[in-house]
């Protein structure tokens, strides 16, 4: 229901009350939907120092099937919880099953992404212990089920004697469908006071036998098979995750769900008693590798072998050792400042120029890719094709390639035997042997330092090196590094320091350094930018980067 009167908690502004301790939110200034959590305080709460510890290590967890734990905010002895807020596209799963007619098949994907987010947590420690379809919310605009569990560890650090007698109180008073569900999902070993992991499996089977059969497993419950006809066997699965004893509960819930791991899998899809499928034979089985006499292979095109010399740049060898990355008052995806241990490496003292990039595209033959990438787009670049032949605008030879994608620029890397700098490396190199600076150049950058709001790109080295001796690592153009672009990467890097890589996957690639277009603020050593690998602009550039073995260097 509404509020009625605008109420403030901390830098969050009351919108709407939810049943319960649940409320939405808006943040003051930005405008962000948030979604927040009142957790009373009582004396029989863990010590301080354990609530803080538990806090800390879900404001730390990142995955994408848990709602992120945002903000944690004290009025009196009350604590809220601030989580990400979930677009209005986001239903409950209970609803998302009710009028979305989900299918069995859903479900189980849905089940297997909270599995995987149970597991996430599990690993680090930490319980959720408020597993059931109310707190698992689904985006309705996917074609394939995407779904975010909430309130992760809230109810964790409440003790499990005080967690029974609230839900017992409200079932009694209230007779809300939420205690009842709550009540329900409580493992027989949290009904005595005690809790553990597999609290969360337990949850996890009632959540998943109430969307396949209607009604919650009591007492001696009848198996999904005796209820309905299902593709899966979850007659397995649902009676190990609902078993008395906690031990006798699977760990490793997403495995289950995924069907590995050998045995009789729990989600093999049943067969009749008696029958035996055996495959149908195929009297001519060469008949995969006919070839429609109708259809043309394609045989690419013969091309003469050219012989052209890339014109390379002198690098700087920057020596291993442990740096500091990051910023304390930058934005939320540069931080934690943290310290990472990084592998010697060298980097081009300046960004690869039109002239260098043009020699590339001759090679080439053209403006793709093996795969058929756009490498350069040339109408955003100072290279114009001209009777077949690449050529470089008047004036523009020493300036920095622009135009160019990241498929492009880790293309000339290769043919030169080199490769993309890491975020990490590029970030490093960029503060020139400093410790921590704002900008490559120190506490102040300014356009006697860098070319940044301006008109046009500058020949390299136009400005001063930094104290590694590399130049326009503030300005002239962003430079593609070799990472997934990953807002809580920071955060992973600090748990995992050493020559840290980026995510495995991911939809941007970073892009660093600001460009000739850029204000100040994006001049900024810890500054990140991404954008899609494809994508081509005019202030988009690169510079290349190399491992370098120092193990046959002597001490001088």
């Amino acid at each position: 229901m509404k509020t009625g009167i605008e109420r403030r908690i901390g830098d969050y502004t009351l919108i709407e009350e939810g049943f319960g301790e649940s409320a939405l939110g808006e943040h003051v200034l930005l405008k962000r939907k948030v979604l927040l959590k009142k957790m009373p305080l009582s004396p029989s709460m863990p010590s301080w120092e354990t609530v803080q510890e538990k806090i800390a290590m879900l404001g730390n967890l990142s995955h994408p099937h848990l709602a992120r734990l945002q903000d944690v905010l004290m009025e009196e002895d009350v604590c809220y919880f601030v989580y990400d807020g979930l677009p209005a596209h986001f239903v409950s799963l209970d609803c998302f099953v009710r009028e979305y007619k989900a299918d069995e098949e859903q479900i189980r994907k849905i089940a297997y992404q909270i599995a995987e987010a149970l597991d996430a947590l599990h690993h680090q420690h930490l319980l959720h212990l408020a597993v059931r379809a109310s707190n698992v919310f689904v985006d309705t605009t996917q074609k394939e089920p995407f779904a975010i569990l909430v309130d992760a560890g809230l109810s964790a650090l409440i003790p499990p004697q005080d967690l029974l007698q609230k839900l017992l109180q409200g079932c009694l008073a209230n007779d809300h469908p939420l205690f009842w569900e709550s009540f329900h999902a409580l493992s027989p070993e949290q009904k005595e006071g005690k809790v553990s992991r597999e609290s969360d499996a337990y949850a996890l089977g009632v959540m998943l036998y109430k969307l396949l059969v209607g009604k919650y497993p009591q007492g001696r419950f009848s198996l999904p098979s005796e209820e309905l006809m299902l593709v899966y066997a979850w007659d397995d699965l649902l009676a190990r995750l609902l078993a008395c004893a906690p031990d006798k509960r699977p760990r490793d819930l997403a495995l289950e769900l995924l069907n590995i791991g050998g045995g009789d899998s729990a989600l093999r899809p049943k067969r009749e008693r008696g029958e035996l499928c055996r495959p149908q034979l195929d009297m001519d089985p060469a008949s995969v590798f006919h070839i429609d006499s109708a259809i043309v292979r394609y045989q690419p095109q013969l091309q003469e072998e050219k012989s052209v010399q890339p014109l390379d740049t002198k690098m700087v060898i920057i020596s291993s050792g442990s740096f500091h990355r990051g910023s304390v008052q930058g934005g939320r995806d540069e931080i934690p400042r943290h310290r990472v241990e990084l592998k010697a490496y060298a980097l081009d003292e300046h960004p690869v120029t039109n002239e260098q990039f043009v020699r590339f595209l001759e090679i080439m033959g053209g403006e793709k890719d093996g795969n058929n990438h756009d490498m350069i787009r040339l109408k955003e670049s100072r290279i114009k094709k001209h009777a077949g032949q690449f050529i470089v605008e008047a004036g523009y030879s020493k300036h920095p390639v622009v135009g160019v994608s990241w498929y492009g620029a880790i293309a000339y890397a290769k043919w030169l035997g080199k490769r993309l700098p890491t975020e990490a490396e590029w970030e490093i190199a960029a503060c020139g042997g400093l410790a921590g600076p704002l900008y490559p150049t120190g506490e102040e950058i300014s356009k006697h330092e860098a070319n940044f709001f301006s008109s046009d790109t500058t020949p390299v080295a136009s400005y001063a090196p930094n104290g590694y001796g590399l130049y326009d690592m503030a300005g002239n153009v962003y430079e593609w590094c070799l990472d997934w672009y990953d807002y809580h990467a920071y955060e992973i890097s600090a748990q995992e320091p050493h020559n840290p890589q980026g995510p495995q996957q991911g939809v941007y690639r970073v892009l660093r350094g600001g460009g000739w277009k850029s204000l100040k603020e994006d001049m900024r050593c810890s500054y990140r930018h991404r954008n899609n690998p494809g994508t081509m602009n005019a202030t988009y550039g690169f510079r290349c980067a190399a491992d370098v073995d120092l193990s046959h260097c002597k001490e001088s």
